[in-house]
């Protein structure tokens, strides 16, 4: 699944073309992908003006006018790819097509179908069940140690598990709570709230590190992701532990090198002598 670096990748790469423009036509492909889309989706899109583009933990929101907003989570597999109406026609993946006025067409490819739409008001978009509960965002200035400490106090299991808890703290998946972890000298199953101020400190750098080198090189591409031009993402191929199981440690002169296990049914990669 996409996370916080492919959908802000995403995100900016839509930025370009979107922001400013009306909305000419919608076509919406298909009753539903997770969920049904909501009620008159495209009546309330067609004509709208793409005001802004955020992003919430892993979640896109395109602001139109209006007072309306476009919530958007690419799912397993989904793609925003950005193409010209006059090529070819709709594949049949291509589930929502956005034209735009200026004669661009933004295409949601999503094979698996595990992605999701919504419509909702602008003014009130912190408020919608989808969001509500997130937690910091960990790019942010605010997002610091003497933020997070208190949120790990309340958490008994392993801090890689905690750090997958979208209420802790939005937008990190498996892939970056791995490397964030391995940065910071952490080992992934030791429990949230054993972790020491020394430590917490190592770890919101390391995650805002990776996150930030993350979204440089277009997020990673392992399967799905491409940016919204269609190119990959490279930051796998940066990668210190996630999915290097037996190679290797990086800067390490340890016998074992990487290894995995599994942690909440997901694949944790570490350095036993490393990680602590």
């Amino acid at each position: 699944m996409p996370e916080l670096p492919e959908v802000e990748t995403v995100r900016r790469g839509l930025e370009i073309a979107m922001q400013g423009h009306l909305l000419q036509a919608v076509l919406q492909r298909r009753p539903d992908l997770r969920r049904p889309f909501p009620p008159f989706f495209v009546e309330r899109l067609t004509g709208r003006r793409v005001m802004a583009l955020e992003r919430r933990a892993k979640y896109l929101i395109l602001r139109l006018d209006e007072d309306l907003a476009l919530l958007i989570h690419l799912g397993m597999s989904g793609r925003l790819l950005i193409t010209r109406q006059d090529e070819s026609p709709p594949g049949k993946h291509d589930h929502v097509i956005f034209d735009l006025d200026t004669g661009v067409r933004v295409v949601f490819h999503d094979p698996r179908r595990f992605g999701a739409m919504d419509l909702t008001s602008a003014s009130l978009i912190g408020d919608h069940p989808l969001l509500r509960d997130i937690g910091p965002e960990p790019l942010d200035a605010s997002f610091t140690v003497k933020s997070l400490a208190p949120r790990l106090m309340k958490r008994s299991s392993a801090i890689k598990i905690v750090l997958l808890d979208q209420t802790v703290i939005a937008g990190i998946g498996n892939i970056y709570a791995s490397e964030a972890l391995f940065r910071a000298g952490i080992a992934p199953d030791r429990a949230a709230d054993e972790l020491r101020p020394f430590e917490i400190a190592k770890l919101v750098p390391a995650i805002k590190q990776v996150l930030t080198e993350a979204v440089a090189a277009g997020g990673s591409s392992l399967r799905d992701h491409r940016q919204p031009n269609g190119e990959l993402g490279y930051f796998q191929h940066g990668f210190k532990v996630y999915d290097r199981e037996g190679q290797p440690c990086p800067g390490c002169t340890c016998r074992t090198g990487i290894l995995r296990k599994i942690q909440g049914g997901r694949s944790t990669f570490y350095c036993a002598s490393k990680q602590r």
